[in-house]
């Protein structure tokens, strides 16, 4: 079983959720029997920031998740590669990233914050989703505010013609008229399907520990139909 193309995870921006919403997308398609395995293009923040590590440990297997490229400063990887005087270009990231779509059955690239950030030269996330030909998930906030940002992010996807499954709204916990109306509106004002995911207790659930908890919860929250949106084949 294997992908007709790679699965990106892109969000809004910084801190909506994307590590926690891949290693869940991840261990889903796991369970479900694909070779899947998720590649963080370029890790900046470390460390102590290591996303790829977090998807490997919700999986419980070092091969689930991989970064060819680390950065100390916690910043835009152009600008923390500019801030460390290291070299960092957008082919050599790319081709990290072709080499191990190529040889994965299914592939999960997760971006870096949100889809205009800096990536390499005069590349941005956004570039690199579409020249790898990818179909994107969308991860966003609950709250107020995220209509905008939302729907600029699929526009902007859309505008590359990059096809995009879905909308994952993160940390949905329905207190407020805003959260409660957000994901109905989202799929009113992008066409797209869009799934909620609570807020996740990630020190203890079952006796599991913290990635491995996350994600079971993210795959526990997502609908039945969710898989059959993403590219993938024998479903």
């Amino acid at each position: 079983m294997s992908a007709e193309r790679p699965i990106a995870v892109v969000g809004t921006g910084t801190g909506v959720g994307k590590t926690v919403i891949t290693a869940g997308i991840t261990r889903l398609l796991r369970e479900e029997g694909y070779d899947a395995r998720a590649i963080k293009p370029a890790q900046t923040g470390h460390p102590p920031d290591d996303d790829a590590g977090f998807v490997a440990a919700a999986c419980d297997d070092p091969a689930a998740a991989t970064c060819p490229r680390y950065l100390e400063p916690a910043l835009a990887p152009r600008v923390a590669a500019e801030v460390a005087e290291e070299d960092l270009e957008y082919e050599a990231i790319r081709a990290a990233c072709e080499r191990e779509i190529e040889s994965t059955s299914v592939p999960i690239v997760e971006g870096i914050g949100g889809l205009r950030v800096p990536l390499a030269g005069d590349r941005e996330v956004i570039d690199l989703v579409a020249d790898l030909e990818a179909a994107a998930v969308v991860v966003t906030r609950s709250g107020l505010g995220t209509l905008n940002h939302t729907a600029l992010s699929v526009d902007a996807l859309e505008d590359r013609g990059i096809d995009v499954c879905g909308i994952v709204v993160n940390e949905y916990a329905g207190e407020t008229i805003a959260e409660r109306t957000n994901p109905d509106e989202l799929e009113r004002m992008t066409g797209s399907p869009v799934e909620t995911v609570p807020p996740l207790d990630g020190t203890e659930i079952g006796g599991d520990t913290e990635p491995r908890a996350l994600a079971a919860g993210v795959s526990d929250a997502l609908s039945s139909s969710f898989l059959d949106r993403l590219p993938v084949e024998d479903r």
